[in-house]
């Protein structure tokens, strides 16, 4: 694997203090073994069971973060190890992964998933959906959880100026957030946004998570 591109991108975001997660989803351990002999220790996957695969395979200082949507009898798989879960998009599921981080002494991070996209495809809570949630007695009952900010995946356009103002419109939401309901919570930090073909826009509007696949590893 070449891995020259990693580190043009790993020096291009630099100046934003931004976090790359390498996202390996169906790529080869080999592969995965190149970045982190780089100094990469952050990779995405979006498959239950390929991601425990190569966390019972790989390094045991890699953070794992799951990006993919996520299905609440699946949790329990991820529970022991996961570093971030980034796809957080109901009540339920943040209950479930509360329950399997109890049952292994654990506090899971957790990022909200916020649609933002025109595409019915992707998952997220809209921003009603997610004010409903934080004010749930439900959810104040959750101890074993961290929510440490917001991701969102923006429309698949070649408009540009779209996508910056998707964006926009989840970096204003989750300055909101950071002072309407996480004032106290300094670990409320995370704005995971931007891949392959939109990062460079995303680290514009305050990304701190961006999430790279195809123009790391190649297309899937």
């Amino acid at each position: 694997m070449d891995t020259t591109k990693y580190k043009e991108i790993v020096e291009e975001i630099k100046p934003y203090g931004t976090h790359l997660v390498a996202v390996s989803k169906t790529k080869p351990a080999e592969d995965i073994v190149a970045l982190y002999n780089q100094g990469q220790r952050i990779f995405g996957e979006s498959k239950v069971q390929e991601l425990a695969t190569k966390a019972t395979q790989l390094a045991k200082d890699i953070q794992w973060h799951m990006i993919g949507h996520l299905q609440t009898n699946k949790v329990k798989v991820i529970a022991p190890f996961i570093s971030l879960i980034h796809s957080v998009d109901s009540l339920k599921l943040l209950t479930e992964i509360n329950k399997q981080a109890l049952q292994n002494n654990r506090t899971i991070s957790c990022l909200f998933q916020v649609f933002i996209a025109d595409e019915e495809t992707k998952f997220g809570l809209d921003r009603a959906e997610l004010l409903q949630l934080l004010a749930s007695p439900d959810f104040a009952r959750l101890q074993n959880v961290r929510i440490c900010g917001l991701m969102g995946m923006a429309t698949n356009t070649d408009d540009e100026q779209k996508i910056a103002g998707e964006f926009a419109g989840l970096q204003n939401l989750f300055l909101e957030l950071k002072q309407t309901h996480f004032s106290n919570r300094p670990y409320f930090k995370e704005l995971s946004m931007g891949m392959s073909s939109d990062y460079k826009i995303a680290l514009k509007c305050g990304s701190t998570l961006i999430r790279l696949g195809t123009i790391l590893f190649g297309g899937r």
